[in-house]
């Protein structure tokens, strides 16, 4: 009998001691399992702020290449509408409102990343007629662009930008006009215009390109396709 209840003790003891040891594997399990939730947690809100701190600086340099327009050609306008004005030039109302509807395009996308086809074409037809004023029958620009692609979506001020780019690094005369041509080509948007360069090592690739380069990037459009040779260059650009 005595053994029999020596047996039973040893056993009571043996089951507390495993109940005892589960309870504490199951303890640290759970402490285990605790703490992995904890760094999970951190990790997720570090990542997310990292991100979110990501794209402010991505914002950031997007909204300042919007405004990276030439200042050169702010100055140019204010003096031929000065001109046009003093002159008493008929076209000076014509001239005030299409400078209008160019900087209130500007200022409209401020905050945009995309704007309409329409929307950019409708500005820029403004912004040629500002050209022709300045320039005459030296520059001609054609613009054929279907209709399907002009409710499709770019970064704005974009084709304004590859104007200024063409003028900019091209001569510009009578005698031998500076052509641009602004077209659809599938789902894209070309921009063309022959080769003038003012000097023989003139290059068009300049801050305006490069702007127009990181801006698709920014917005995760594909990188325009530069294309150029002797006599022409193109510049197709994805629309969205």
């Amino acid at each position: 009998m005595d053994k029999l209840r020596k047996t039973i003790r040893d056993s009571e003891v043996a089951e507390a001691e495993y109940y005892r040891y589960w309870v504490f594997y199951c303890w640290i399990i759970v402490i285990a399992f605790t703490v992995i939730l904890i760094l999970m947690s951190i990790s997720i809100v570090l990542q997310k702020k990292k991100k979110n701190l990501q794209l402010k600086r991505q914002q950031s340099r997007l909204d300042a290449l919007k405004m990276q327009i030439d200042p050169h050609f702010i100055f140019n306008n204010l003096s031929i509408l000065l001109d046009l004005v003093e002159t008493g030039d008929a076209t000076a109302p014509i001239y005030i409102k299409c400078l209008s509807k160019v900087y209130r395009h500007i200022v409209a996308n401020v905050d945009k990343n995309l704007s309409s086809v329409a929307d950019e074409l409708s500005s820029l037809e403004a912004y040629i007629f500002l050209l022709k004023i300045r320039f005459e029958d030296a520059i001609q620009v054609e613009i054929q662009v279907q209709d399907a692609i002009r409710e499709r979506q770019t970064p704005p001020i974009v084709l304004q930008m590859l104007l200024e780019n063409a003028i900019k690094h091209n001569q510009v005369s009578e005698e031998a006009p500076l052509f641009i041509r602004v077209y659809s080509d599938g789902d894209k948007l070309v921009v063309e215009n022959n080769c003038k360069p003012l000097t023989p090592n003139s290059s068009t690739h300049h801050i305006g390109l490069r702007n127009i380069k990181e801006r698709y990037q920014l917005t995760g459009a594909p990188a325009p396709e530069i294309y150029q040779d002797e006599h022409i260059y193109r510049v197709t650009l994805s629309t969205l």
